[in-house]
């Protein structure tokens, strides 16, 4: 494995089983991948990427972590969406884009696969922006998430505007901060929505450069204490990239998480 933990955003996977729109722009697509081996169907899982929500981080970097997943047996959707920087991105769209892509896309992996995605509600992972993205879906569309698996997600729109993460990645997303335009915070923020209804687990490395874990020690204590079914497992020696990549120490973390999201409720 490299050493520069980075690596994993550029580093060649192959390519997707399928490609399919869910929409009539030209980044309203998912690549599809099909699962490996012989076990039963699993329940779709969707991949939110992160990247600040800027258009020069696509989906193609989720590549690696996608093969791992179809490799246990998920079927697997890398949506894509539009981003900021490029007609079209921004508030509302970009939300809105993961809003229709979660609706749409069990049904148009399932026509790709037939047989190979089993029946319930798709599971979110969703990763530093795509995290926010994941959160946002699950507590708009309760019914139509059936978990989210958050690694080192920006939870705390306002806070990360008040940090001035990745330099105005906030702002330049929603067009202000939480003073000159605090409806669409309200909207869209993981920190002022009500928990995701369905199980939530939120992984989140110690070592995190890029968004500070006690953003997610916060949003989890506050989930928590609103009665949300959602926990949070921070990994020592673990930086922000290591979650999504297959050849890091976290992997196994990653995958016990999935794991658990598919199990039913005691």
């Amino acid at each position: 494995m490299s050493s520069d933990p980075r690596a994993v955003l550029t580093r060649p996977a192959p390519a997707p089983d399928a490609t399919v729109a869910y929409g009539s722009h030209p980044d309203q697509v998912a690549d599809l991948r099909r699962p490996t081996g012989a076990g039963p169907a699993q329940r779709l899982v969707i991949v939110v990427h992160g990247g600040f929500w800027r258009a020069e981080y696509d989906r193609r970097h989720t590549g690696p972590l996608a093969t791992a997943l179809a490799g246990l047996g998920h079927p697997v959707a890398q949506v894509e969406y539009r981003r900021t920087g490029q007609p079209g991105g921004g508030w509302p769209e970009t939300m809105a884009d993961v809003l229709t892509g979660v609706s749409e896309l069990p049904r148009l992996t399932a026509e790709a696969f037939p047989d190979a995605v089993a029946a319930g509600p798709p599971i979110l992972i969703g990763h530093s922006a795509g995290g926010q993205l994941a959160l946002y879906a699950a507590a708009t569309l309760p019914t139509g998430v059936g978990g989210v698996l958050a690694l080192a997600p920006v939870a705390n729109l306002a806070e990360a505007y008040r940090l001035d993460l990745d330099t105005g990645a906030v702002a330049a997303l929603l067009g202000g901060g939480p003073a000159e335009v605090p409806d669409r915070y309200a909207a869209c923020d993981p920190r002022s929505l009500p928990p995701p209804k369905s199980r939530t687990v939120v992984l989140h490395g110690t070592l995190d450069q890029q968004v500070p874990v006690a953003m997610s020690r916060e949003f989890v204590s506050a989930g928590h204490a609103a009665g949300g079914d959602i926990r949070l497992l921070e990994l020592q020696n673990c930086e922000h990239f290591g979650l999504i990549d297959p050849e890091s120490a976290a992997w196994p973390a990653v995958v016990s998480a999935l794991h658990s999201l598919n199990k039913p409720k005691s």
